[in-house]
Order: C-alpha cells, then sequence, then structure tokens
C-alpha cells in the first residue's frame, strides 16, 4: 500500500483508534514544548514523541492530563469527535484563555473540565511552561456554573473559572461526562 491508498481521516471517521490518533495531529498545531516542531509532537520527559503516544505512556502510569491553550481553543474542532479524542488518551482538563462555544460544551459532555484563565492571564504571564505538575483542587465541593477554582502549578496558585455554564453539566460532568450521566439513569429505572 502507498500513502495514497489510505485516503483521509475524514473518509475513516468510524474507526475509534484513528479519530484519537488525529485529534492532536494537525499539521498547524504548535505545541511550546517542542519550538520549531509542527504537528501533534511532544515531549514525554526529554524523548520527543507523537501526542498520542505520549498520552499513552502517561495513562500507563495513571496520570491525568492537562491542556494549556490559547484564545478561542476548539475553534474548527467543534464536532463531538475532537472532545472525544481529547478525553480517550487521558485529557481531564483544558486550561485555555477561552473557548469555541460549541467545543466547551462537547468538553464537559465528555468528561473533561474547560478551565479558563482570568482576564489578562494566560500561560506566558504565569510564567507556566507546560512541564509543571497541576492541582486542581476542590472541583467537586460545591461546584456550580462558573465556580471559581484555585489551580497550583509546582506549588505556585493561581485562580480561574471553571467553564461549566449549566446546571445540567454540572450533573453531567460530576457523573464523567453526559454518556455516564445517562447510563446511571437508565440504571436506576
Amino acid at each position: 500500500m502507498t500513502p495514497a491508498d489510505f485516503n483521509s481521516d475524514g473518509a475513516r471517521r468510524g474507526n475509534h483508534e484513528v479519530m484519537v490518533r488525529g485529534t492532536f495531529a494537525n499539521t498547524r498545531l504548535c505545541n511550546l514544548l517542542v519550538p520549531g516542531v509542527g504537528g501533534g509532537v511532544t515531549l514525554h520527559g526529554r524523548q520527543q514523541l507523537c501526542v498520542y503516544g505520549a498520552a499513552m505512556k502517561y495513562r500507563a502510569t495513571g496520570t491525568p492530563l492537562l491542556v494549556i491553550a490559547g484564545a478561542e481553543y476548539g475553534t474548527g474542532s467543534s464536532r463531538a469527535w475532537a472532545a472525544k479524542g481529547t478525553f480517550l488518551p487521558g485529557v481531564r482538563a483544558v486550561l485555555a484563555k477561552s473557548f469555541e462555544r460549541i467545543h466547551r460544551s462537547n468538553l464537559v459532555g465528555t468528561g473533561v473540565l474547560p478551565l479558563q484563565f482570568d482576564p489578562g492571564e494566560d500561560a506566558q504571564s504565569l510564567g507556566l511552561t507546560g512541564k509543571e505538575t497541576f492541582d486542581v483542587g476542590r472541583i467537586a465541593e460545591g461546584l456550580v456554573p462558573g465556580k471559581r477554582l484555585t489551580v497550583t502549578a509546582d506549588g505556585k496558585p493561581f485562580t480561574v473559572t471553571c467553564r461549566i455554564d449549566t446546571p445540567n453539566e454540572v450533573d453531567g460532568l460530576r457523573h464523567g461526562g453526559i454518556l455516564h450521566f445517562v447510563l446511571r439513569q437508565l440504571a436506576l429505572a
């Protein structure tokens, strides 16, 4: 087989393995952990890997992942698979300057916590490199739409807004996403 025989990612949408691997593989993706390298590449320790490969290594050790992003995170990715492909490799939170409306909702629906930097703040202003260990404390305690949370990055705290915008989204996220919520409701019936 030659690469031309593979067609496109869009033609293989029914295969979840293809979709998960393709979620962070866009050639225009710019990961500041690997400056000057385009596409879905990141670091695992000092080793440069595809994002999916690194995510699987973290998943094997039970390490939940957090994505640090810029403004309008998810623009052009509002389809449900963009959120599923974020959740399945182990991303549990996305910390961004702002979110595309539908993608934010889809992230919540898959159980990914959308967190928004305070106005005027971002990874650069807070000195975040992406190599830190993050702790998002007290998420479940009194979770309400727009709750203010403290995130700690290697011991340095800063506040963010939890972008769960409705009471229904709170319920969905508490259950790990809409699918889990519906299945639990069916099991109770």
